[in-house]
């Protein structure tokens, strides 16, 4: 377990490992070999290990320990960035054809869950979105009309279900879900293996080198694994340094978890309409209780220092309308990649014959994925993908204020970045970091890490992350360093936790 994980646990991991896997112990070959092991990575090697192609999943870390293992799972057709606004930038029928795949997304799910008889809590509820402020009704209003407009199944209600206030009219999106993701993944794993897929664990991707008849994978061991094609679903791809970085800016969002009692808190989907919004559901326990899940209070990554503070607001706005909320057993966070059109990125990389990606989830991070999994693999087999032209990784669109907005967002991060490359240390010394912490200095012309462990020592490495060369920052939560320009993530020691960043901190 990483420092992270130590630190910021959900409360879907203690089924983490979802399934147990060695690392690749030599050179291997098959059909499809996929990078990462996901609810992205585990759907598309399942429909092609059912198609009877040859599969191979590797993963830097445990097998289902990445984002998978930090989300909410709210299995939702509904859109967290409005339909109103993707219709601005996409047009209706780009729209519909979206909504289509979220649908199609939750449908594949729940009959997974049948015919491999996974127990994976799946379960048929209804969504709900609300004002958070009367000044945002009109915007309800909006995204009534622009739903209808598409075909969206959406009705006004007088309230939501939020025992303590009252929201006021609200909108209701029948047949959403909700399932335990973890539980979900390990029976994903284990129809894989079952249909002779092969699945590594704690083995990290270097390379990738594409061929006459197919790609070649490199990991760090040296080992070579040569496939037909490859899928990266990574989260961020870490196959990649610029054409899908400039399209998506990574965001980190917060979580808590506490036990309620069964049946005062309803099992629903519920959104308000804060940007950034609060997210609600519950996951029902033994006995007569349920656990409130809640989340929200989401930052560009590495821009922030008060998560703590975040966390604390997350639990007060949640025990102000959920009074029966007993308080936090779980806190933790995960990162989001928001594409600036708002939808994924799915289907084959820029440039490439061979090798396949899947990355911006924005807050739809389940149902995209699995979206993502009936995009890609009738690609790879040579099927029409109904989904693939709204998903393609190299597509072009900046035709809305909005989504303008958040490609300038991401782009002025990291040229604010740059500029700190030249900028002064954040301390006067290294002697006022304290222990557990970690603060960047300057040391002659170059910026460094610089942590202090908890018996005093200091660890120092090259804070230029090795993806892209912005400056990495401090996450106090997680106790690792964050790179605010692609979502990297390094452990204090500079062990790269999460891409694109391959290769870890340099010494400094």
């Amino acid at each position: 377990m990483n420092v992270a994980d130590e630190r910021s646990i959900s409360c879907w991991m203690d089924r983490v490992p979802v399934a147990e896997a060695p690392p690749l112990a030599g050179d291997a070959s098959c059909d499809v070999v996929v990078i990462g092991s996901g609810i992205a990575g585990l759907s598309i090697a399942y429909e092609l290990s059912r198609s009877g192609r040859s599969v191979i999943v590797i993963d830097r870390g445990k097998i289902g320990g990445g984002m998978t293992a930090r989300t909410t799972a709210h299995l939702a057709s509904e859109l967290d960035d409005f339909y109103s606004e993707l219709i601005r930038v996409r047009g209706e029928d780009e729209a519909r054809l979206y909504h289509d795949s979220q649908v199609a997304a939750v449908n594949r799910i729940e009959a997974i869950c049948r015919d491999e008889e996974i127990e994976a809590d799946f379960a048929r509820v209804d969504g709900y979105l609300f004002a958070a402020e009367e000044d945002h009704r009109p915007d309800l209003e909006e995204e009534y009309d622009a739903c209808r407009s598409i075909g969206v199944e959406v009705e006004w209600i007088d309230r939501a279900p939020v025992p303590g206030c009252d929201t006021g009219r609200a909108l209701r999106f029948p047949n959403q879900g909700r399932f335990h993701p973890t539980k979900y993944l390990a029976g994903l794993a284990g129809a894989i293996v079952a249909r002779g897929g092969r699945l590594h664990a704690d083995t990290a991707y270097v390379s990738d080198q594409e061929t006459d008849d197919g790609v070649e994978i490199t990991v760090e061991a040296g080992h070579v694994i040569r496939a037909r094609a490859a899928v990266f679903a990574t989260n961020s791809p870490v196959n990649d340094k610029v054409a899908i970085h400039t399209k998506q800016a990574p965001d980190r969002t917060y979580v808590i978890a506490g036990r309620v009692p069964k049946g005062s808190v309803a099992d629903a989907l519920v959104w308000d309409t804060y940007d950034a919004y609060h997210y609600v559901r519950i996951q029902p326990l033994g006995g007569d209780e349920d656990l409130l899940i809640v989340g929200g209070e989401d930052h560009r990554s590495g821009e922030a220092e008060d998560m703590e503070q975040r966390l604390d607001t997350l639990e007060r706005w949640t025990r102000e309308r959920y009074p029966s909320f007993a308080g936090a057993e779980y806190r933790w966070s995960g990162q989001v990649l928001e594409p600036i059109d708002f939808m994924p990125f799915s289907g084959r990389n820029p440039g490439s014959r061979n090798i396949y990606i899947h990355t911006g989830d924005s807050g739809q991070g389940i149902t995209n994925a699995v979206a993502g999994s009936l995009t890609i693999f009738p690609l790879i087999i040579g099927e029409d993908s109904r989904f693939a032209p709204v998903f393609d990784p190299d597509r072009k669109s900046l035709t809305s204020t909005a989504s303008i907005g958040e490609f300038v967002r991401g782009q002025a991060g990291v040229m604010k970045n740059i500029a700190e490359h030249v900028g002064p240390s954040e301390l006067d010394s290294e002697e006022e970091i304290a222990p557990g912490e970690g603060a960047i200095m300057r040391q002659g012309l170059s910026k460094v890490a610089c942590y202090r462990a908890e018996d005093g020592s200091i660890v120092r490495r090259s804070a230029v992350c090795t993806h892209a060369g912005c400056i990495v920052h401090w996450n106090g939560f997680e106790k690792c360093w964050d790179c605010p320009c692609h979502g990297s993530q390094f452990a204090p020691d500079g062990t790269v936790l999460n891409g694109p960043a391959v290769k870890p901190l340099a010494e400094a």
